[in-house]
């Protein structure tokens, strides 16, 4: 692809994704629909994925992204779900689609069938995350849905390259490949905390927001190379190395985590539009390489396969909860009806695929059934997701006080803190003045500044500091378990906005 391709490429997809967004559209599966109605076009390029850019280049990111926004605390407080639905069931999908492969294709060795299992195994969750946000699913849902998609990645990466060392005849059997398994699990979170301990105390003491976020934008990369330079799974390094940082991003400085939102939610949107616009744009490349359509049935049984087994799993999961745990919570029939239905395969599907190599039997029919089973999840379970959601009525519960909890907690933090200053550093009146109105604190300031300008650098630090006392106040709570990591990161946001509105003014006087 040439740089003006290139280039309109990424203009393109960006405009397709302006218009989703405008029409309340799921852009993920809008970009598919347009690349797939661009590449039926005459003199349409026939673009093949490059595998090294999408797992090398393209996931890196995106995962750290998603990990960045994830609470650790929340995915402990459903790991059985995500490490059933991420390592499990992609095991389960993997074996199942290879031995329907192998039965509907004899020709095909099971070896290569595993190897197809294992492309088509792996679910992503953008578009599923997407919809579910926009239509209030329940934050433990959306935790399983985020978490999964973190997990099932490196697990289906695994599986496949023990699948390839078996093809290429270098596998020596069951515990040669449970060990590869095992050494990549490690090594990648070891990687993964061992550089995230790093990039946290260098962003601690830089005292440079574009420094610090030059040094985030490196990380995700560093972790996937040096993971996979040491025989561990780069998925699972950028996602420890996501979660640590999220989960300690508020000993970072204000100006760090707002910088830090704005360049990665830039940096999803522009990613994920190229991806998925190029995943519809393939479909020439895929077609040049079947010359016998008779195994568009059997694609097409494959692609049932990866839904049904879906289904069955999370169904006999919830039956098998409900026999162990008569007396314990058990999982809602509504939300495993929602979770068996967001199976959508996407871009580690293909990048896998495309890394296959050339010489391989049945390569061009795995890269059509990975197009297929991509594709046809997408759009088949993309398009119906939102209707079950809606059907099933279901949405995110009433806040349950939470929000609210916080805010008071932050705002007596405050007020303490207030009482104790001496009347040298703030008079008695103005001080009454600062904490009566706590939800108006810089029209408060700025009044108090017009009475006595002298005291403008008193005002600004003390209002930094009851900032710092409240967001240590929002840390302690979610410590106890009291406070929801999103909810505390939503009250924090606000007093990040403030402060930085504090250091503007503060420094335009100067």
């Amino acid at each position: 692809m040439h740089g003006a391709q290139l280039l309109l490429l990424v203009v393109g997809s960006i405009a397709v994704t302006a218009a989703a967004r405008r029409w309340d559209l799921p852009a993920p599966l809008l970009l598919v629909v347009v690349g797939l109605a661009i590449s039926f076009l005459p003199g349409a390029d026939d673009y093949q994925l490059d595998p090294h850019i999408l797992l090398g280049v393209v996931l890196p990111p995106l995962l750290y992204s998603a990990s960045l926004d994830s609470s650790y605390l929340n995915f402990k407080a459903v790991a059985d779900p995500i490490i059933q639905l991420g390592v499990v069931l992609v095991v389960i999908t993997a074996f199942a689609v290879g031995l329907l492969a192998h039965l509907l294709m004899p020709e095909l060795p099971w070896e290569v069938a595993l190897l197809l299992g294992a492309v088509v195994a792996p679910p992503d969750a953008v578009a599923a995350v997407a919809i579910g946000r926009k239509l209030g699913l329940p934050r433990g849902a959306m935790t399983v849905l985020t978490g999964e998609s973190l997990v099932n990645d490196a697990s289906a990466l695994t599986l496949y390259k023990v699948a390839l060392a078996g093809i290429a005849g270098a596998s020596t059997g069951l515990f040669a490949q449970l060990s590869t398994f095992v050494i990549a699990v490690v090594v990648g979170i070891a990687v993964g905390l061992a550089i995230g301990v790093v990039a946290h105390f260098a962003r601690t003491h830089l005292d440079d927001t574009v420094l610090e976020s030059v040094l985030g934008l490196v990380v995700p990369f560093a972790c996937y190379l040096v993971a996979e330079e040491l025989y561990g799974s780069g998925v699972l390094a950028v996602v420890a190395a996501g979660l640590y940082l999220g989960h300690n991003s508020p000993k970072a400085g204000y100006a760090t985590r707002l910088q830090e939102q704005s360049v990665w939610t830039t940096v999803d949107v522009l990613l994920e539009s190229l991806v998925f616009g190029l995943i519809g744009l393939e479909l020439p490349f895929v077609l040049k390489g079947i010359s016998d359509f008779t195994v568009v049935p059997t694609v097409l049984a494959l692609l049932g396969a990866v839904i049904v087994v879906r289904i069955v799993f999370v169904f006999g999961r919830n039956i098998l909860l409900r026999l162990v745990r008569r007396r314990r919570r058990r999982p809602s029939w509504k939300i495993s009806a929602v979770l068996s239905w967001t199976g959508m395969r996407g871009v580690v599907t293909l990048a896998a695929a495309a890394g296959i190599p050339e010489d391989t039997p049945g390569w061009a029919y795995i890269q059509f059934a990975a197009f297929v089973i991509t594709v046809g999840t997408l759009l088949l379970q993309g398009i119906s997701l939102p209707w079950l959601i809606r059907a099933l009525k279901i949405q995110q519960p009433e806040d349950s006080g939470q929000e609210q909890r916080a805010r008071k907690a932050a705002a007596k933090a405050a007020k303490a803190m207030l009482s104790e200053l001496t009347p040298a550093e703030i008079p008695v009146e103005q001080r009454k003045m600062f904490g009566q109105r706590m939800h108006q604190m810089m029209q408060m300031r700025d009044r108090m500044i017009e009475q006595d300008p002298s005291q403008e650098g008193a005002i600004t630090r003390v209002r930094r500091e009851m900032l710092a006392k409240q967001r240590e106040v929002l840390v302690a709570e979610r410590a106890a378990g009291r406070l929801d990591d999103d909810v505390m990161r939503k009250v924090m946001r606000e007093l990040d906005l403030e402060e930085a509105m504090l250091a503007g003014t503060w420094r335009s006087r100067l």
